[in-house]
């Protein structure tokens, strides 16, 4: 534990911010899932209900910085072909 008073405030902020960005990583992963979830399942409405979801989830989380743009993209690429195979 550091004893600079900044540096102690570094250690609570990070400590705060790898929270919340692990919060926001499983919130992702989970809205992931259900996509996944519902087109296994043949769930045409509820695949498009989550594929809603999970595009948001991957936006927000490019612009939060969990992923990087490209990655985003390629996400929401697989999404898109994933659900368009489903008709």
């Amino acid at each position: 534990m550091p004893n600079i008073k900044s540096s102690k405030k570094d250690v609570l902020s990070s400590k705060i911010a790898y929270e919340k960005n692990k919060a926001d990583k499983s919130e992702l992963k989970t809205n992931l899932k259900k996509f996944d979830a519902a087109v296994v399942a043949g769930d045409k409405a509820a695949a498009e209900v989550a594929y809603k979801a999970a595009v948001k989830s991957v936006d927000q989380a490019a612009l939060k910085g969990l992923l990087h743009k490209n990655n985003a993209a390629r996400k929401k690429s697989s999404l898109t072909l994933k659900l368009n195979k489903m008709a």
